[in-house]
């Protein structure tokens, strides 16, 4: 639902910015799968990031997952497209990135 609702913003546009990702849009298979599996508990929490990291969020949709954790340890599946403009040097490889988030 809140995702609906920000796809109705006008695109984010400054001067400079020539890539913007949403990995809840591209990575939305595994982000639903992580929000399913872990975040039906009696407590109610929502992680929220400034901005994905590259070998991370970036690249899986889990918030603050480093892609092998996500992978092996939390078991997340489903499929990762890539952004509509995908920066040369910043390409989304989805849950076969083999780069680890540092932060």
């Amino acid at each position: 639902e809140l995702l609906q609702k920000l796809e109705k913003l006008p695109p984010f546009k400054s001067k400079g910015v020539e890539y913007v990702y949403n990995p809840l849009i591209y990575a939305a298979e595994t982000h639903q799968d992580y929000v399913r599996k872990y975040g039906n508990g009696a407590v109610r929490n929502l992680f929220v990031g400034m901005n994905p990291g590259p070998f991370g969020m970036s690249q899986n949709g889990v918030p603050f997952g480093d892609t092998k954790a996500v992978r092996e340890w939390l078991k997340i599946e489903g499929c990762v497209t890539k952004p509509p403009k995908e920066h040369p040097k910043r390409q989304i490889f989805g849950l076969d990135c083999e780069r680890s988030e540092v932060s």
